[in-house]
């Protein structure tokens, strides 16, 4: 017996409870979705070593001897943004399945167990429903880059300054002098002079995207606070 077009679209629109069938799948899904969350949390694992890898093998060689050259230390700083940078495109992944699953937490887990009603009437499972039929990135690159900058990269960035200017100041002899530490940091035509400025906008460049992010989602966490959240991200 087919049932009328009119009286399942009533059926949808009211319903009040999922059935067993349903909460099992459901179940299946946030096991699938903290699966996902945590291998992609593993890649950003991954990246972050090759980062420290990387920063570590060029203070091996700038200080391996007193006539070794800083220049290490200033190359290794282009891998470690290319670093940050896939790391953050793997943030922007890793976000959509965490914030899956901890939507699934918050919206049907939480109110199972505490009064075991679903609260179907918010809407929270449309709102999941339409991140599957069209999914998008919760979080803008900008977001992902200063989110990852704050939790890891910033002391990569201190550590490989810090060791720069320890290069310039203290090895092989301390400096006497900012023009003879200057003479240290000179990469050919390039005077150690320009080097030194560029590392610093460059240091204060990303601790600022650090901050401006961590700012933003201050933001976002007074927004969700004060108002009832529609929106995953």
């Amino acid at each position: 017996m087919l049932v009328p077009e009119e009286e399942t679209f009533m059926d949808a629109q009211d319903r009040n409870a999922l059935t067993p069938a349903e909460i099992g799948a459901v179940a299946h899904l946030y096991r699938g979705e903290v699966y996902r969350s945590t291998i992609w949390r593993t890649r950003l694992d991954t990246t972050t070593n090759w980062a420290v890898v990387t920063l570590g093998v060029a203070l091996s060689i700038s200080f391996a001897s007193p006539e070794a050259s800083p220049l290490p230390l200033v190359l290794v700083g282009v891998l470690i943004i290319l670093f940050l940078m896939l790391e953050a495109r793997r943030y922007r992944y890793f976000n959509v399945w965490r914030a899956r699953a901890r939507w699934l937490e918050t919206h049907f887990y939480a109110p199972m167990l505490y009064d075991g009603d679903l609260h179907l009437e918010e809407d929270w499972q449309k709102v999941l429903a339409d991140d599957y039929m069209k999914p998008t990135y919760h979080v803008s690159v900008m977001t992902a880059v200063g989110r990852r900058i704050r939790r890891n990269y910033l002391w990569i960035l201190i550590i490989q300054s810090l060791a720069f200017a320890g290069k310039l100041t203290v090895h092989p002899t301390a400096a006497t002098s900012f023009d003879e530490a200057a003479r240290r940091a000179d990469i050919g035509p390039i005077p150690g002079e320009a080097i030194m400025g560029v590392g610093v906008i460059y240091l204060l460049t990303w601790a600022g995207i650090a901050y401006w992010s961590w700012q933003e989602d201050i933001h976002r966490g007074e927004q969700r606070g004060a108002e009832k959240s529609e929106s995953m991200g």
